[in-house]
């Protein structure tokens, strides 16, 4: 059976793939150099940072940031922005439907989006998000 953790990782990014559909989905990957039509997500495992311990039974737990990598082209109808924003939406909407996970973790939250511009020279107009995902959880063994 996979660790706490790692089931938390996969569990977030099942969520993200629940809330954007249509995007390309990696998990631990670099930045795509082409972007789909759908635009492209990528989970990473990230950093579960320094745990609070509790005694009895001894627990540690986490808060646990997963960044998740969201890209967009514009279309012809709708700008790269526009895109982003909505996919943006779909995130939060699908982490405040499910703050924990299916009981997984203790609570689920998004951090502000940092976004930047993908475009380069002759290429279509792309804008790229890095959103982090916390997760916190509790687990008696933090390799488990």
């Amino acid at each position: 059976m996979p660790s706490t953790r790692e089931r938390v990782i996969q569990a977030v990014a099942a969520l993200v793939k629940e809330a954007l559909p249509k995007a390309a989905h990696y998990r631990n990957e670099e930045k795509q150099k082409v972007i789909p039509a759908g635009g492209y997500v990528n989970v990473d495992d990230g950093d579960p940072g320094e745990p609070e311990v509790t005694l009895n039974p001894t627990t540690w737990i986490y808060e646990h940031q997963i960044p998740v990598e969201i890209a967009a082209n514009a279309s012809r109808t709708i700008s790269a922005e526009i895109r982003l924003d909505t996919m943006l939406q779909a995130l939060g909407a699908a982490v405040a439907a499910d703050r924990t996970l299916g009981g997984l973790c203790d609570y689920l939250m998004v951090q502000a989006a940092q976004t930047e511009g993908l475009t380069a020279d002759g290429a279509a107009v792309s804008r790229y998000a890095l959103v982090n995902i916390v997760a916190v959880y509790g687990t008696t063994d933090p390799l488990n």
